[in-house]
């Protein structure tokens, strides 16, 4: 098969002949439909940050991905061939004190696809069959590869009722242009974003952000305030972006008592105003890794069937495998002139 494949460390990758992958009893075998490309991506792909430290060459990476089953381990219940299915990247082990407490989504001995083991940048997978969501029909088949993203958005910002509430969106990135959708059909009175790019601005207000904010911008603890029409602040920070300077603005322009989501993760360690920031606000703080396995893939297969959120203005552009090059440089450029970017074999 065709693959997309880290082949030694450094930046770069190479798009090469592997071998299809020879599947375990409890995995399924998937002829990849199409895969979409992450921050974590570009990470193995520049080879930086955690990549290093991390990934394993050669590996064949990629993490965000749908198919169609074409063999079945013999363990494996409840598929058959010819089922598509989205992968939930997350392999949890099942026996850990957190998968037996239904937090898989933080399993003490958690393997990523595409990182750890084998991923999904290739003309067939191997994935293990408990990380299998199996559709019912063809109508999310097109959007199959970004339901696992979708599902951090979904966590992400139904942590908690928003009915009402005025929701920061701090990034917007697809998942965080994910998260204005979302925030709209859960019942936000008003959703404010914040982005430096132009382009992903326009896809922001498209989603649905009442207000759209460059966080760059000269006075935006005064504007965000304006915004959420409310001197005491927003009811909500949705952080989707690591960044250390709006980490701190969100915290600065959440009321008292407000909800704080962390899903953006900092390329290095940062200082908060611990005891002002959060002590004496009263604050709820939500760590968002991933997605909870499998309660927030019900909420967003209920979601999108629901049509009361379309993810599919934020996907665009698609390339195939063998332009794989030309799409990381899109979403590595600094103008950020892009939302989803799909790959398809």
């Amino acid at each position: 098969m065709k693959a997309i494949c880290k082949l030694s460390p450094g930046p770069g990758a190479e798009y090469t002949d592997c071998d299809v992958p020879v599947i375990n009893k409890d995995e399924l075998l998937l002829r990849v439909d199409h895969a979409a490309i992450c921050e974590n991506d570009l990470a193995i792909y520049n080879w930086t940050g955690w990549a290093p430290d991390r990934v394993k060459t050669p590996m064949i990476f990629g993490h965000e991905l749908c198919g169609e089953v074409v063999e079945m381990g013999q363990l494996d219940k409840g598929f058959n061939k010819g089922d598509f299915v989205s992968v939930e990247s997350h392999i949890f082990c099942g026996l850990c004190y957190q998968c037996r407490n239904d937090q898989r989504h933080v399993c003490a001995n958690v393997r990523m696809i595409g990182i750890d083991t084998p991923g999904g940048f290739a003309e067939y997978a191997a994935v293990p069959a408990r990380c299998a969501w199996k559709h019912t029909d063809d109508s999310l088949k097109d959007i199959g590869a970004i339901m696992e993203p979708f599902g951090n958005a979904v966590y992400g910002v139904l942590a908690e009722d928003i009915v009402g509430k005025t929701v920061l969106i701090s990034g917007c990135d697809p998942q965080g242009l994910f998260g204005i959708g979302i925030a709209r059909a859960g019942g936000a009175k008003n959703i404010i974003a914040l982005d430096s790019s132009a382009y992903r601005q326009k896809l922001a207000k498209k989603a649905g952000a009442g207000h759209v904010l460059d966080p760059q911008s000269e006075d935006i603890f005064t504007k965000i305030k304006h915004a959420a029409k409310s001197p005491d602040g927003v009811d909500t920070v949705i952080e989707m972006s690591g960044d250390p300077k709006a980490i701190g603005l969100g915290l600065s322009v959440l009321r008292y008592g407000g909800r704080f989501t962390a899903f953006g993760m900092p390329g290095k360690k940062i200082e908060l105003d611990y005891a002002k920031d959060i002590i004496s606000k009263g604050i709820r703080l939500y760590g968002v890794a991933g997605r909870e396995i499998f309660r927030s893939w019900y909420k967003m297969e209920s979601i999108l069937k629901s049509n009361a959120v379309d993810p599919r203005p934020i996907i665009t552009h698609t390339f195939k495998f063998k332009d794989f090059k030309k799409a990381f440089e899109l979403v590595g450029s600094k103008e950020k002139k892009c939302g989803k970017v799909i790959l398809t074999p």
